[in-house]
């Protein structure tokens, strides 16, 4: 009887031990919020308002930005399309700014982008939190016949890649789908959604004529400006389709979008 009674509470004791130990862990998991990610260094200057051209993109793992508006940077930082941005005061739309991040060490795409939210939170006092409504949207999908898309090895971490875009023209190098779907949402002022099923990277050249008043030059630093559309050229539409082998749907879906509440102007350094 009293073998029992002691093995009962040996393992009430290994058990309250247990629950202790599992207490503790969970105590310390919350109450250690994750590291914020943030550049090494980052200088922050006006941009020349004289240039009509904005450049803006991650070169040899830095982010650079030449005559950004904030509204941009919020585009990139967040993965957000500007008609995916509500609130703020009217200069985040107009003022520009040219920026030079560094890391600590190499850095992914994403990584860069959350070291950019923590600098638009600490350097332009962002604050917005997010929501989601109904809203339209457009679905890319291949066209009948297939891609026209040139798939290519990855170029690497050293390698060029990316986008270069002026007025009615798109150039992709060793460019994802992603980058696509971005670009042309911001064309089209409409959130975007990849139903290609296209996961490589790919080389290819897209020439439209614009309705007056879109597309801004766009591209990575250091680009050349591409010549400027044919008059007579076809639709975005159209050129997608001929081109590239691919198709824009519209349809209906939940849109996630982002409110600010505060933006604050730099100060230069």
């Amino acid at each position: 009887m009293l073998n029992c009674r002691q093995t009962r509470r040996a393992r009430a004791t290994q058990l309250a031990a247990w629950v202790a130990a599992a207490v503790a862990t969970l105590g310390g998991a919350f109450a250690q919020e994750p590291k914020r990610t943030a550049f090494e260094v980052a200088s922050i200057k006006p941009g020349d308002p004289s240039n009509p051209r904005t450049v803006m993109g991650i070169q040899t793992g830095r982010f650079n930005a030449a005559n950004a508006t904030l509204k941009m940077l919020i585009d990139f930082a967040y993965d957000v399309r500007d008609n995916q941005i509500f609130g703020g005061p009217k200069w985040i739309d107009s003022d520009r700014f040219t920026i030079e991040a560094k890391p600590e060490g190499a850095a992914t795409g994403p990584q860069i982008r959350l070291m950019m939210q923590s600098l638009l939170e600490e350097r332009f006092k962002l604050a917005l939190h997010r929501e989601t409504k109904d809203g339209q949207v457009f679905q890319l999908v291949v066209a009948k016949g297939g891609s026209k898309l040139k798939e290519v090895p990855d170029a690497g971490q050293g390698g060029r890649r990316g986008l270069m875009m002026g007025r009615g023209q798109l150039n992709g190098t060793a460019a994802p789908m992603e980058n696509l779907v971005a670009q042309l949402s911001q064309q089209l002022g409409r959130p975007m959604i990849d139903k290609t099923g296209l996961t490589g990277k790919y080389d290819f050249t897209l020439q439209w004529t614009p309705d007056p008043g879109q597309g801004a030059m766009f591209g990575p630093p250091g680009a050349d400006a591409p010549p400027p559309p044919d008059p007579n050229g076809p639709t975005i539409f159209t050129a997608l389709q001929e081109q590239l082998g691919l198709r824009l749907e519209s349809a209906k879906g939940p849109v996630e979008v982002l409110v600010i509440e505060r933006a604050e102007k730099p100060a230069e350094n």
